[in-house]
């Protein structure tokens, strides 16, 4: 029997922060958690946007109980600010989705001289969980969700030129930043096992969902949008995985979850593979070194 979101009890009492809430999978992961009874955070770049979306879950959710705090995660000077306000205000964390991110825009550097893509999608990410895993370590049951992407299998991680300075692929950045996103999650899990910590660490990705990421895309392709019904699943169904991964009964760490039909492209959520790349743990090792150096973020695991 496929997991069902229907069939999974209310979350009454738990708190759930949201990257990229305000818009596509973000939101609909954010509106499943409200409509669960989770205490949602909304954690947006422009909060005036996270409270229309707000606005929007209240409308559907009269009770549930939503907030707005800003965040963007190619700053980490934002970062920082969103961990320390989050700290005064809540003393637990319960699940942390790290959802937000960018495809394949044109090249650009992040205010810390980060590659655009490898900043929002993960560096943000990687500085975030550290800052609030205290938290999250003492709260029973949390999770932790990092998104990733089929894209994962298209990169590897450049050490030699990580920031893409010498020739910037947009294509590959984005494989690139979605599969550190990955690898994040496994050693993670591997770090928080260690450590003798119950909180799990996994990772999720939607398939291909017809959301704003493909803002970025050549404008030709949108010649074939009445096509995409076809392979695209919606930003509620690519959110499935996502709340798999926060709320499945049988998800442990490290588990990696995705759609079930059309090369992973569309379907009820499952447990799915990754690349073997993305199972390195070695490369795994130094690109938390890297990301601790880069950041300047070190983990009490």
């Amino acid at each position: 029997m496929s997991w069902n979101f229907k069939r999974i009890p209310m979350q009454k009492g738990r708190i759930a922060i949201v990257t990229g809430a305000n818009i596509g999978l973000g939101y609909e992961t954010a509106r499943g958690l409200a409509a669960k009874g989770c205490s949602v955070v909304l954690a947006c770049r422009h909060i005036e946007k996270a409270e229309a979306a707000k606005a929007s879950i209240l409308a559907k959710h009269p009770k549930a109980v939503v907030d707005c705090m800003a965040l963007d995660l190619a700053s980490l000077k934002s970062v920082r600010k969103f961990a320390a306000a989050y700290k005064r205000r809540h003393a637990k964390l319960d699940l942390l989705i790290n959802n937000a991110g960018i495809m394949m825009p044109p090249y650009s550097l992040s205010e810390d001289g980060f590659e655009s893509q490898l900043a929002a999608n993960y560096l943000g990410h990687f500085a975030l969980t550290g800052l609030l895993l205290p938290l999250i370590i003492k709260t029973p049951n949390s999770r932790i969700v990092s998104l990733s992407s089929l894209a994962h299998q298209w990169g590897s991680i450049r050490f030699e030129d990580l920031q893409f300075e010498r020739r910037y692929d947009k294509r590959l950045a984005y494989g690139q930043s979605k599969l550190a996103c990955l690898m994040f999650a496994y050693e993670l899990q591997r770090r928080l096992k260690r450590a003798g910590h119950t909180t799990l660490s996994v990772a999720a990705h939607p398939g291909v969902s017809s959301t704003n990421l493909f803002q970025h895309l050549p404008k030709i392709v949108n010649v074939f949008a009445p096509l995409t019904a076809l392979a695209f699943q919606s930003a509620q169904g690519g959110a499935q995985p996502t709340l798999y991964a926060a709320l499945g009964e049988d998800i442990q760490g490290g588990d990696y979850c995705g759609p079930q039909s059309m090369g992973e492209m569309r379907g009820d959520p499952v447990k799915v593979g990754s690349s073997r790349r993305s199972r390195d743990e070695a490369v795994a090792a130094k690109l938390w070194e890297v990301s601790k150096e880069l950041t300047g973020v070190r983990f009490p695991v």
